[in-house]
């Protein structure tokens, strides 16, 4: 919750400080600058590079900040590291009481510490001593070296002066300590605002892994085979379902026919999650790569055959109109009104369909696969490698995103006239 608000103050700060204050000193010369009216057109809405990369150093800051990074010079308050103590309070069977102190000292988790040495103490409650990593927790049974035990009707009754009973809790300047039911005392250190590695390792860790795994490879096959394996998958599987999914789309635009027969099926198939024909295809295909590839067929298939339909729909009538009165034939139209108009909701289905082949092929590596991104992380979220986890949803995420931006060059190079019509 932290995170998210700090993320939202400086998404405000960031606005305030770039459209209020900085953009007065830039003047824009562009098509879009001598537009009148921009609101409500989606033309004039461009990308402000500014947020762009504040957004992308906000993420990295918090992510480091949170996680301890030597990368960031801010951090959230980390997990208490080094000696501390809390006193517990045992009374025997007859009512008399005694104080008794744990002296813990917490450590880094991976690095060997010796325990404390202390002397036992007077009384029949003995002082204990206790190693604990950050972030986990310690049995401690008090009454070990007591001189009076559970055996003989004593009981922990107070942990620094605040009552406690089996299976409850209090909380202490040493950290929260609660009691079994048993009796035995459970206790852990102040875990601070940061996360754990195993939960979220800080961004340095997760470069280093990069670097490993690019030079020794993960699973008999080095990173590039496993990315290059699902970027083959996705591009294979995608254009098969564009090749076909675009003049169906098509067809469907311009034919009460096609439209009547076709509509049931993509209409029924539209829905129904990738993810969901895994098993069929699986029975159908097997788990080699024409399986895989013929689910991402299926995942792109009817994007671009609604993207294409979308398009045809779309295209004003008065241009088809304009074409016919100027003697132009049905495939002139065709070719020169409605396949130019429908290119911008083509490319933006294929940018959706890209999206969902990537989606796809992740959980299809995860259900069988040698090779591939998806499996890279299957087999490390088995034994909690959240490192490497982490590398691949980000190497995911950047291929993904350089085919979009490659889509949207494409975009602006094949229709320069989007928007402006």
């Amino acid at each position: 919750m932290i995170p998210f608000l700090i993320y939202v103050a400086i998404f405000l700060l960031s606005f305030a400080v770039v459209r209020g204050g900085l953009r007065r000193y830039f003047t824009r010369r562009d098509f879009t600058s001598l537009k009148t009216v921009t609101f409500g057109d989606e033309s004039a809405v461009r990308p402000d590079r500014a947020a762009s990369v504040i957004s992308v150093l906000t993420i990295f800051l918090l992510w480091g900040a949170f996680t301890g990074s030597k990368w960031v010079p801010v951090h959230a308050p980390g997990p208490f590291l080094g000696d501390t103590s809390f006193t517990y309070t045992a009374e025997a069977a007859d009512g008399s009481r005694d104080d008794a102190v744990v002296h813990a000292r917490v450590f880094r988790l991976g690095e060997t510490v010796e325990a404390p040495v202390v002397a036992p103490g007077a009384g029949f409650a003995k002082d204990d001593v206790v190693t604990v990593a950050a972030w986990r927790s310690a049995l401690i049974r008090a009454d070990a070296n007591d001189t009076l035990t559970r055996k003989d009707g004593a009981r922990v009754v107070a942990i620094d002066g605040q009552p406690i009973a089996p299976g409850g809790a209090v909380i202490t300047d040493a950290g929260r300590v609660a009691m079994t039911p048993k009796g035995t005392l459970n206790y852990a250190p102040p875990k601070g605002m940061q996360m754990e590695p195993i939960w979220l390792p800080p961004p340095e860790a997760v470069v280093s892994r990069v670097g490993e795994i690019a030079r020794e490879g993960y699973q008999n096959f080095t990173l590039w085979q496993h990315l290059g394996w699902s970027l083959y998958r996705v591009v294979a599987g995608f254009l098969l379902g564009a090749l076909v999914g675009i003049p169906l789309g098509y067809a469907m635009g311009l034919s009460d026919w096609f439209r009547g027969w076709f509509d049931p099926i993509v209409e029924f198939m539209r829905p129904v999650p990738p993810l969901a024909l895994i098993p069929l295809v699986i029975i159908w295909a097997g788990i080699g790569e024409s399986g895989k590839i013929i689910l991402l067929f299926l995942a792109a298939l009817w994007i671009m055959t609604i993207a294409a339909r979308a398009g045809v729909s779309g295209v004003r009538i008065s241009k088809v109109h304009a074409a016919y009165s100027l003697g132009a034939s049905k495939w002139q139209v065709l070719r020169y009104v409605i396949v130019p108009n429908s290119l911008p909701e083509i490319f933006t289905g294929a940018r959706v369909a890209m999206g969902v082949c990537w989606g796809t092929v992740v959980a299809a590596e995860l259900v069988a696969a040698e090779k591939g991104a998806g499996m890279m992380i299957m087999v490390a979220s088995r034994f909690q490698l959240t490192d490497i986890v982490i590398m691949g949803i980000i190497l995911i995420g950047i291929i993904g995103y350089g085919i979009d931006i490659l889509m949207r060059m494409g975009e602006k190079w094949l229709v320069p006239w989007k928007g402006k019509g």
